[in-house]
């Protein structure tokens, strides 16, 4: 794109192209990290240990927006007592262990570096 701009007005245009780089780059961030944050859940609900099913389908996610940050909780709604005592294991009340089943963690592990590189390319092409 190629216009010609006085050298009167070279500084608003500057900064009027700045401020489009930098919403198109925000909204191109907030997307990439909202599917994300879809995908790291489904593997969390995928991964999740089943007894009656209902911890694995509990898992939520929330969206806040905060000074131009946006941030995603991916939470258990039903049963977020168990989260951490499945995740790393416990101690059984009669003696005993049972062994944890890491499924949050491994989730945000297998998405994050793809993230992290689609977000690169975001900041890189402008927000396209």
């Amino acid at each position: 794109m190629s216009r010609t701009v006085s050298v009167a007005d070279l500084a608003a245009t500057i900064t009027e192209e700045v401020k489009k780089y930098t919403n198109d780059v925000q909204q191109g961030i907030k997307k990439e990290v909202k599917s994300t944050a879809t995908k790291v859940k489904k593997e969390i609900k995928d991964k999740s240990p089943r007894d009656t099913g209902e911890y694995a389908d509990g898992w939520s996610r929330r969206t806040s927006t905060r000074g131009g940050q946006v941030e995603v909780t991916i939470y258990n709604k039903d049963k977020p007592q168990l989260t951490h005592l499945l995740e790393f294991g416990h101690a059984l009340k009669d003696g005993g262990r049972v062994d944890g089943t890491p499924h949050i963690r491994v989730g945000y592990e297998n998405n994050i570096n793809e993230m992290l590189r689609n977000i690169e390319k975001i900041i890189k092409n402008g927000g396209g």
